[in-house]
């Protein structure tokens, strides 16, 4: 947690993302995840496109959403960041905008025109030039039809309950989440439940102080270690994750990942 990168990358979202006195546009073309989400949602203006694809997939590798997640997703339209958090659900740029992570939305055929009209704004105008470049969303919320069931289970209190309300459901959707979820860390959807329950109660730089804490807890684990060798070296897609079951996290493992060690978050 020295390395210049993890610094760097939580250092200039933590300092500048949500903070910096003048509003900055992130243009949000492509695939947009981890740090990417990172340096772009914590903007005031945030402009999707249909090629816009966004995750925060970070369970999957024994992680959790940092970055400022614990802030911004807890601070969607809840339970959509629960929702999202946990499963590493990927949304596309239509419904980022539904879903009010997006500010606005552009078709990729307008972006180089808005560029140069951001280029040639200032803080006065620049809300009128958004406006002016934003293009209709192409259809309804596509996640409409499962409204009630996201709802209704990731609004539960712990993830052994989110379980069980899938399992009470039944859908095709229900079944979908809960395979998913089962594939991801245990240690880290419930030290993420606690992070994004939490989330909305501390600042912006609470969140990343604690973020920080729990990251340390997170490498001296090695969970994230075999979550990366599972998914992304060996790609065997078979981590041997330590415990294998949300029923065997225990509340002393969790409480490691919100009790500073000696090391504290030093802004850049």
């Amino acid at each position: 947690l020295t390395s210049p990168w993890w610094r760097g990358s939580s250092g200039i979202n933590a300092e500048y993302g949500g903070t910096y006195p003048k509003p900055y546009v992130s243009l949000i073309h492509g695939i947009t995840m981890g740090g990417g989400v990172g340096l772009s949602l914590h903007g005031k203006y945030r402009v999707a496109t249909e090629r816009t694809l966004y995750a925060m997939p970070e369970t999957a590798i024994g992680y959790f959403p940092d970055v400022g997640g614990s802030y911004f997703l807890s601070r969607l339209e809840q339970p959509y960041g629960m929702f999202l958090g946990l499963t590493g659900y990927r949304i596309k740029g239509a419904d980022l905008k539904h879903l009010g992570i997006a500010t606005h939305y552009t078709e990729m055929e307008k972006l180089p025109a808005l560029k140069s009209a951001i280029m040639a704004s200032t803080e006065d105008t620049i809300e009128e030039v958004l406006a002016s470049h934003e293009s209709p969303i192409p259809g309804p919320f596509t996640l409409g039809p499962q409204v009630d069931l996201i709802k209704h289970c990731f609004s539960a209190p712990s993830v052994l309950d989110i379980f069980s309300r899938l399992e009470e459901a039944g859908s095709d959707f229900a079944v979908k989440l809960l395979k998913t979820l089962r594939r991801m860390s245990p240690r880290s959807l419930v030290v993420t439940h606690k992070l994004l329950s939490e989330g909305g109660n501390f600042s912006y730089k609470e969140c990343f102080a604690r973020e920080f804490v729990a990251a340390a807890e997170i490498y001296r684990s090695g969970e994230f270690i075999e979550g990366v060798r599972a998914l992304l070296v060996d790609k065997d897609n078979c981590p041997a994750w330590k415990p294998g079951t949300v029923e065997e996290v225990t509340q002393e493992m969790v409480d490691r990942y919100f009790v500073p060690s000696g090391r504290q978050w030093k802004p850049l």
